[in-house]
């Protein structure tokens, strides 16, 4: 007992990186995987942030290209609505629509919290209150098997008063080989302490997007960053001598180059004075003061509305699950307007970013995201069509075994199609 313990202070001083913030993991050290779900399978869930649908193909990555042609390869992979990073990787992670688990934008208005939500805010982002949904790290947590996060949306708060057992504050100065060291330490710890749900995050590909835009040779270098990283992973975790190990890598949105010598300014119909209006970009949510000024207001939108779409919050279309019916947690705005590609909202005098994100995903095609998945549970050599990122959450749960009564949106169906059947563990 006194060398196990021994051991664990050693493998979390070991994980302490130099940074001005918090670098230290958060270890949970009273939980243990029980002695049935340590037969289970171990999953490592990648997110490569804005890692648009056809960029493996485009850029050459080759070991991607290589491990989803053995495994699973999907056309695409369709996100939720508003296609940009939190309400995404949180609808992947409780296979809810960002209007059912109340993420519904990287920056929003609470009426009844009069507060709001902000992607770049740790206060609000490792503020449990916010999430609704149950995410998979606390499904699996309450089922006795353990979990680990490096940077999931979510991971940093308290949801249900849990969260994973290992897990980070965001920190974007940890170098990927850190990283790939954190997730096989986590893979090496006795079958009782170790995590068999492992998320991982990278940003590069969104950062360089954004910045240089999605055709840019910066953009095919933080490809082929991923692509090196995914080789350096597979290669670290074979190492440990776990045999049972998947991938699912994935991403939350793609990238689409925009008009950036012309975007569209606070349209003149809009009383600044009478509506909250949290951020412009590729959607812009107004909610009013008073509800006097809404139909007013929309009526005149309608008006002069031939770079954007003007949406009341009961007309929104119904395949965008962003409507007033959706709106569990009443967080969306009372009109919506969404510009016609390649037009964005600039509401500063600061020049706009190349790359952008957050259209319709039916409708702009580069939103559109990347989904591959590979290991001993998947079928072998099947490619498939495109389908919505919320039907990642039964995959998971049925390949750890994990029961779910709670209504999700995702469907089954994308489990039956690419996992092996069911066979006891």
């Amino acid at each position: 007992m006194k060398r196990y313990f021994l051991y664990l202070i050693c493998f979390i001083y070991s994980l302490k990186v130099s940074a001005q913030i918090d670098t230290i993991q958060k270890v949970d050290l009273t939980r243990r995987n029980s002695k049935e779900q340590q037969e289970k399978p171990y999953l490592i869930l990648i997110s490569a942030d804005g890692f648009r649908y056809d960029y493996a193909k485009k850029y050459k990555a080759n070991t991607l290209t290589k491990l989803s042609e053995n495994g699973i390869c999907a056309e695409a992979m369709i996100p939720s609505y508003p296609s940009v990073t939190f309400p995404n990787h949180y609808s992947i992670i409780t296979g809810l629509y960002p209007s059912h688990h109340g993420i519904v934008d990287n920056k929003f208005y609470d009426r009844k919290r009069n507060d709001f939500y902000l992607a770049n805010n740790s206060a609000k982002v490792e503020d449990g209150t916010w999430y609704g949904g149950t995410p998979l790290w606390v499904l699996a947590e309450q089922q006795r098997i353990l979990s680990a996060s490096l940077f999931w949306v979510g991971s940093e708060a308290s949801i249900k008063g849990i969260r994973p057992t290992y897990y980070y504050l965001y920190n974007e100065a940890m170098s990927i080989e850190e990283r790939i060291q954190t997730i096989t330490s986590w893979l090496s710890l006795p079958a009782d302490r170790r995590p068999h749900l492992i998320t991982f995050y990278m940003p590069e590909t969104d950062h360089s997007g954004h910045v240089y835009g999605p055709e840019s040779e910066m953009t095919a270098k933080a490809v082929a960053f991923i692509d090196s990283a995914i080789y350096k992973l597979t290669e670290a975790v074979k190492k440990t001598g776990l045999k049972n190990v998947n991938y699912i890598f994935l991403s939350d949105h793609g990238m689409t180059a925009v008009d950036t010598e012309h975007p569209l300014k606070m349209p003149a119909a809009i009383d600044t004075s009478k509506f909250i209006i949290p951020s412009g970009g590729t959607q812009v949510q107004l909610y009013a003061k008073n509800k006097a000024d809404i139909g007013p207001t929309y009526q005149n939108l309608k008006k002069d509305s031939a770079d954007y779409h003007v949406y009341l919050k009961n007309n929104v279309p119904t395949h965008l699950h962003y409507g007033a019916k959706d709106d569990v947690m009443n967080r969306m705005g009372d009109i919506l307007l969404i510009p016609k590609w390649p037009k964005i909202f600039n509401f500063s005098n600061k020049k706009p970013n190349i790359g952008w994100h957050g259209y319709d995903p039916s409708v702009v095609k580069d939103m559109q995201a990347t989904f591959y998945a590979w290991g001993p549970a998947f079928k072998k050599h099947l490619k498939i069509r495109p389908f919505e990122n919320v039907n990642v959450y039964p995959v998971v749960a049925r390949l750890l075994g994990l029961n779910h009564t709670e209504k999700i949106d995702g469907k089954k169906e994308l489990a039956e199609i690419i996992l092996k059947s069911n066979k006891k563990k």
